[in-house]
């Protein structure tokens, strides 16, 4: 098959409502307790904690998260008087469907992956780019509704 991998997706086909970000953490190796690197760019990997704009998303669809690799922890954009959560869009997005099969019956999940954060219609420099390394990413799952 020629589709391996993660499938390229806009930000806006993920999130055609918007993202907002509520923080980012490093992800640790379950087994040893190490920083979890990306195994394309080896560079280590760290969680974005979203929640989806999209007024019909419930429960598991509400929060997801988008893991991004990079050498340190991406930066947030600045936060939005008056807005309880930061608006944020990932850039070079990708998807890799699965089957979480962890609840009562089998569902289609997906892994979000993204390259870089940045503010919401922001030009180059307002990017906060991860370092661009071929095939840099991330996972959260989003369902498949």
């Amino acid at each position: 098959m020629a589709i391996q991998g993660a499938l390229p997706v806009e930000f806006g086909t993920v999130f055609p409502h918007g993202a907002y970000a509520l923080g980012v953490e490093p992800i640790t190796d379950f087994e040893t307790k190490r920083p979890q690197m990306d195994k394309v760019s080896g560079l280590p990997l760290w969680a974005v904690d979203v929640i989806d704009a999209d007024p019909e998303a419930r429960g598991k669809q509400k929060s997801v998260k988008v893991k991004v690799a990079a050498e340190h922890c991406p930066t947030l954009p600045d936060e939005v008087p008056g807005l309880p959560f930061r608006p944020v869009e990932f850039e070079q997005m990708s998807v890799m469907p699965y089957v979480d099969d962890s609840g009562r019956r089998p569902r289609v999940a997906y892994s979000l992956r993204a390259r870089g954060v940045k503010t919401p219609g922001g030009n180059g420099a307002a990017s906060r780019k991860a370092p661009a390394a071929a095939g840099a990413g991330a996972s959260g799952s989003k369902d498949a509704g």
